[in-house]
């Protein structure tokens, strides 16, 4: 019964909620990202790390249903939902900088398989972080469109970098 209500109760604030849980666990990440040493990194902080980002997987994915289940946003909330995804796109920078600069160290860990589950973790941080771009694009004013369309293609294109990286 949760369930029903959740899809029937989904409204700004819920995406509002959703994007702050996401700038939360973003940051938990990049924070865990930095304090990664570029020499002996322990492999209890790698999967750390790799927790971080399933987490932030998970609440991407249900932020992307919730901006769905939404819809069309009016210019007061798309300007709000998306002032709130750019001050979050340093974050996002930053993280996949960082990602790209601690490889060595990430490969340089005694058990094998590290740099694969990383590069798992960003084609799967790719996926949702993409379709969640998306839904709020599809939903946002269409005043808002192409300031919304730039922001999902800079932030699209900063993980290539970093997936290359651990290819």
């Amino acid at each position: 019964m949760v369930q029903i209500s959740r899809c029937l109760t989904r409204t700004v604030a819920t995406v509002e909620a959703d994007i702050a849980t996401v700038t939360t666990q973003l940051t938990a990440l990049d924070t865990a990202i930095e304090a990664f040493p570029l020499t002996g990194g322990s492999l209890l902080a790698a999967l750390g790390i790799h927790s971080d980002a399933t987490t932030l997987i998970t609440t991407l994915n249900g932020a992307t249903s919730d901006v769905t289940a939404n819809g069309a946003l009016d210019d007061a909330d798309g300007s709000t939902i998306l002032a709130s995804v750019e001050a979050i796109e340093p974050t996002i920078l930053d993280a996949l900088t960082d990602i790209v600069t601690k490889e060595p160290a990430f490969a340089s860990l005694p058990i094998g398989g590290i740099p694969a589950l990383i590069l798992q973790d960003l084609e799967n941080l790719q996926t949702a972080t993409a379709a969640f771009a998306a839904a709020l694009v599809s939903n946002a004013p269409a005043d808002l469109v192409s300031e919304a369309s730039t922001l999902e293609d800079n932030i699209n294109a900063a993980f290539t970098p970093a997936i290359a990286a651990y290819s």
